[in-house]
């Protein structure tokens, strides 16, 4: 028997961590459900407004925390983000947010092209390599 207690805030924490992640993945999905429901005709005006409002929240680089500060500096994304997509979400019509939802689970099942990742990086790359070649030729023109 002291095995199975000393396993027990294993299974525990085990247990938090996988719902940690589900929860974690749905917030994806319904991030992306919201911005599917903010271009729907169906939904209310001040529920898109409220989804611009929390999209550019969470992509803004000013917080009414500042990052840098430890611990509460992210604190505020944590709750402010989760909760204005909560409350975005309540806005939306729920046969609107059910089909959102449904699109959105789609496009996140999308298989993703590491080779077409692979060319966009040696694109960007190369394209570095000859700006920084054409701004050395420029320098080492002699000044006439």
């Amino acid at each position: 028997m002291p095995s199975a207690n000393r396993l027990s805030p294993i299974k525990l924490s085990s247990t938090r961590l996988s719902s940690i992640k589900v929860w974690a993945r749905n917030l994806k999905r319904d991030s992306v459900a919201l911005y599917l429901a903010s271009h729907d005709p169906r939904v209310p005006w001040y529920a898109k407004a409220l989804a611009v409002a929390v999209a550019a929240y969470a992509l803004s680089p000013i917080d009414l925390i500042p990052d840098f500060i430890p611990v509460i500096g992210y604190l505020d994304d944590l709750i402010l983000l989760p909760l204005g997509i909560w409350l975005a979400i309540s806005l939306v019509p729920d046969e609107v947010m059910a089909e959102c939802r449904a699109k959105a689970g789609a496009v996140l099942q999308r298989p993703t092209s590491r080779a077409g990742m692979i060319a966009i990086v040696v694109l960007w790359i190369a394209g570095a390599v000859a700006l920084a070649w054409a701004a050395f030729r420029y320098w080492q023109q002699p000044i006439v």
